[in-house]
């Protein structure tokens, strides 16, 4: 064998490697979904499929409002993708391609707040929904991240390098005014960025927990996270359920990421031949 034909064959066993590293928490996750409790914690761990899905799956419907709950998360998820993709948009257009004052201090101002920690945030919005009145209601989960400086700074940045110049100009001689050019310029040239960014934060919304906990005092309207928790209790716990509960939570994600990720995946390959 060549020294060549080595390479390739040792690159390939790392790649091998590393997805079947990669794949294993999911594939333990759907085994263990399938497992009694007992069996969960046998030892040596028992790796096959078992025959308790369906039986974990009733469980989780039977403690957990799991239809309600799929629908909050999905409404919640949905428009805090939608809000920061139309607003961070909008703001990384303006940062790239269009001069004011102030813009510079704005800028820095925007990627400071990124170095604070989201955690020193929960308490000052906690008091703020709760003097709107929104505390226990969807909107303060959708609202308060209607728009994010990582959003922002991340299309400022795809759109300082995929959107020439003299694109944004001949729109303005053709009489557009900023909404126009942003809509009809701006937004068909940031297609990857969207996808990646509304495919990121419907992931972080629908497997945010801390915040829904927090901020949803009415235990008739609770996220999909935050309703699972409670299969956890201090007389015992059905891990099969859990990890059924887990599950379920996880395939919706698995088909976004599926469906958006061909956009951007295209969009980004697109930007390559063209550099």
């Amino acid at each position: 064998m060549t020294v060549r034909v080595v390479s390739r064959l040792v690159t390939h066993l790392c790649v091998l490697f590393g997805v079947l590293l990669s794949v294993f928490p999911f594939y333990w996750l759907v085994a263990m979904s399938t497992q009694t409790t007992a069996e969960i914690f046998g030892y040596p761990p028992r790796l096959t499929f078992g025959p308790e899905l369906l039986t974990n799956i009733r469980s989780v419907i039977h403690n957990v409002d799991l239809i309600q709950a799929l629908f909050y998360t999905v409404i919640v998820s949905a428009a805090s993708a939608l809000l920061v993709m139309f607003f961070d948009s909008l703001a990384a257009f303006a940062f790239a391609k269009y001069s004011f004052p102030g813009k510079s201090v704005l800028f820095v101002a925007l990627l400071v707040t990124m170095l604070v920690p989201g955690n020193l945030s929960l308490v000052p919005s906690f008091v703020l929904m709760s003097h709107l009145g929104w505390a226990g209601s969807l909107q303060a989960l959708i609202i308060p991240g209607a728009a994010n400086a990582f959003g922002i700074f991340l299309l400022r940045q795809f759109a300082a390098g995929s959107i020439p110049d003299e694109l944004v100009d001949s729109a303005r001689i053709d009489g557009a005014g900023f909404f126009r050019t942003y809509w009809s310029v701006g937004v068909p040239m940031l297609r990857g960025g969207l996808a990646f960014l509304g495919i990121f934060t419907f992931i972080s919304a629908w497997n945010d927990y801390v915040w829904p906990l927090i901020v949803l005092v009415n235990p008739r309207v609770q996220t999909l996270q935050t309703a699972l928790s409670t299969l956890n209790s201090v007389y015992g716990t059905d891990y099969g359920a859990v990890m059924a509960g887990a599950l379920v939570s996880l395939l919706p994600l698995i088909g976004i990421f599926i469906i958006g990720s061909r956009h951007f995946i295209a969009n980004i390959a697109a930007g390559a031949l063209k550099g």
